[in-house]
């Protein structure tokens, strides 16, 4: 059940939340939107993004999208400005573009400002592929915006990125971003898993242990996308990666609202590998996600043999 706030607004009858913020889903007036946006965020932008009007106004959609965006902007702002403070010519890689929304965002807050380093988004349908090259066209930013059209696993990357992004990559896509993350020694990795069902489906088969948490199919998706997401976290800090978890954004934004932080600090982790194991133990699940990583380790754990055997 949404429950409802008002307080005393700007203007008469303007509705606002308990934090004092214009709620997500109302429309905006031309002139009302400066409110919602960063600190020199430029409307211009937006309008190209089509979700600000010519006039300057924004539908009750469109106005969710900003604020979603703009949460997720300030959560990763510290860690972007510390890739941008230890390298000259940063990768930032937008593994879900989508229609690039979040990418332009970054690209103008922190490629354009500093006039260094490169956007590289990825997307497998050809037709928004298509129209985010034409916007960063218009923009005059194709020189340092590159869009990778194809499936996150299978795209040509460079080989190294510094920081890695995924907003709303529904079910496995974000885990090929975090594989595709973690092959490329990302500094910095921000996930926000959309839509999860593989956990689920695997699941239904899963007999041993404490079955009864995933007995009934609507615990079996809960219990699956949360258990995904522990996965997802444990893999990340067993590669090296401090991990925080947290809230995206209000509910009145999104319902898939988890966010998934992490920071290489490290080249692995042993104890968050056990546990890794030993979780999976008691729910025996294989995931595209480990089946992936194990492969990618292959190379590495056949040349640290060869190294051994040479000493």
């Amino acid at each position: 059940m949404k429950s409802k706030h008002k307080g005393a607004g700007k203007g008469a009858g303007t509705p606002e939340n308990a934090r004092g913020d214009r709620p997500a889903r109302q429309a905006l007036e031309p002139g009302a939107l400066a409110d919602s946006l960063l600190e020199g965020q430029s409307v211009a932008v937006l309008q190209a993004l089509g979700l600000v009007t010519p006039r300057g106004g924004a539908s009750a959609d469109a106005h969710r999208k900003i604020k979603q965006i703009v949460h997720f902007v300030r959560q990763i702002t510290p860690a972007l400005d510390e890739v941008f403070a230890r390298h000259a010519e940063p990768v930032l890689f937008d593994a879900a573009a989508g229609k690039s929304y979040l990418a332009f965002v970054v690209y103008e807050r922190w490629i354009a400002r500093h006039g260094r380093g490169r956007m590289v988004a990825c997307e497998a349908r050809p037709d928004l592929a298509a129209r985010v090259r034409a916007i960063a066209a218009e923009l005059g930013w194709s020189d340092r915006f590159e869009v990778v059209e194809g499936r996150i696993a299978e795209a040509t990357l460079p080989p190294r990125i510094h920081f890695t992004l995924a907003l709303h990559a529904c079910d496995t896509a974000t885990d090929e971003a975090l594989v595709r993350a973690l092959g490329a020694d990302s500094d910095h990795v921000a996930l926000v898993p959309c839509c999860q069902a593989e956990v689920a489906r695997l699941l239904k088969t899963v007999d041993a242990g404490p079955a009864s948490l995933w007995r009934h199919a609507w615990h079996r998706r809960e219990f699956g996308a949360h258990f995904t997401n522990v996965i997802r976290a444990l893999a990340l800090q067993a590669r090296g990666y401090q991990v925080t978890v947290t809230e995206l954004a209000g509910w009145e934004h999104s319902l898939k609202n988890e966010l998934i932080l992490g920071r290489r600090v490290a080249r692995f982790h042993r104890g968050a590998e056990q546990e890794l194991a030993d979780l999976l133990g008691q729910v025996p699940v294989q995931p595209w996600l480990l089946e992936a990583l194990a492969k990618a380790a292959e190379p590495e754990q056949t040349a640290a043999e060869q190294a051994s055997v040479g000493d």
